[in-house]
């Protein structure tokens, strides 16, 4: 592998726009507990779902950072989102947030709506999976 990843998608799939079927990485393997839209001090800063899920990203990309990766590394998000029609209808303004957090990097993903999230004020939380090259 000459990049840190290999996406994995057959050729005759149709391709996958803002994630990736699957991904392929050899490394220390880092495992994040879902992180949802609070600051350092595990305070939120916004009820705003783009907000909450710029913090979110930036939360998963300092504990990878913390296992000395980049962005570039994480090999998988699960998002769990409560209301799946304000992604769907803020998607222009989310895959901003993405870009500007996590650039034109797109992992494996997966997303779920939820009823409720443990936190009350969480509207976003999400689990993350990164391969850091020896």
């Amino acid at each position: 592998m000459t990049k840190p990843h290999e996406v994995l998608h057959p050729r005759h799939w149709k391709k996958a726009q803002g994630f990736a079927n699957g991904i392929a990485a050899e490394g220390r393997m880092v495992f994040l507990a879902g992180q949802i839209g609070w600051n350092a001090e595990q305070q939120f800063d916004s009820d705003d779902f783009i907000a909450q899920t710029r913090q979110a990203l930036m939360n998963i990309v300092a504990l990878v950072q913390e296992a000395g990766g980049q962005p570039k590394h994480i090999t998988r998000l699960t998002w769990f989102v409560t209301d799946k029609r304000e992604y769907l209808s803020r998607l222009p303004e989310l895959g901003a947030a993405y870009r500007n957090v996590m650039g034109k990097h797109f992992p494996a993903m997966t997303l779920v709506q939820v009823v409720a999230l443990v936190e009350d004020r969480a509207k976003v939380e999400i689990e993350a999976t990164a391969v850091v090259p020896h």
